[in-house]
């Protein structure tokens, strides 16, 4: 069984950055595919980004994409997403999810989750 802890949210103004984490506990992660999920007020969850832990393969949402690194640390066994010149609408409740299945980025795809960590960016 894999367990998940985010870390790493706050408040923060627009454009600045931050960084959230995701620790694992129980089985490895070695042959995972890790993602980040965010859900904003009033809205459903949505992807934004994915790792192959393995192979370092990285899949981004359209809105992440120039703004958001995905990244991970073997030794540590720790998921990262690096955000940069965050905007208001990043404003949400961030997951980290796991699955053994190759790089995806649907929901249902994913069996472990974290409890979420909320990332609000003033303007």
């Amino acid at each position: 069984q894999v367990q998940l802890y985010e870390s790493g949210g706050g408040l923060v103004q627009a454009g600045d950055s931050l960084r959230l984490s995701c620790a694992r506990a129980g089985a490895p992660l070695s042959t995972a595919t890790m993602a980040w999920f965010r859900q904003a007020p009033g809205r459903e969850r949505e992807f934004v980004a994915a790792i192959s832990w393995s192979a370092g393969d990285t899949y981004y949402a359209r809105s992440a994409k120039d703004r958001f690194t995905i990244a991970r640390d073997d030794a540590k066994q720790t998921l990262y997403l690096n955000m940069d010149s965050l905007k208001p609408e990043d404003t949400a409740v961030y997951y980290c999810a796991g699955t053994y299945k190759g790089l995806t980025q649907r929901q249902g795809d994913y069996p472990h989750w974290g409890q979420g960590t909320q990332v609000t960016v003033s303007s």
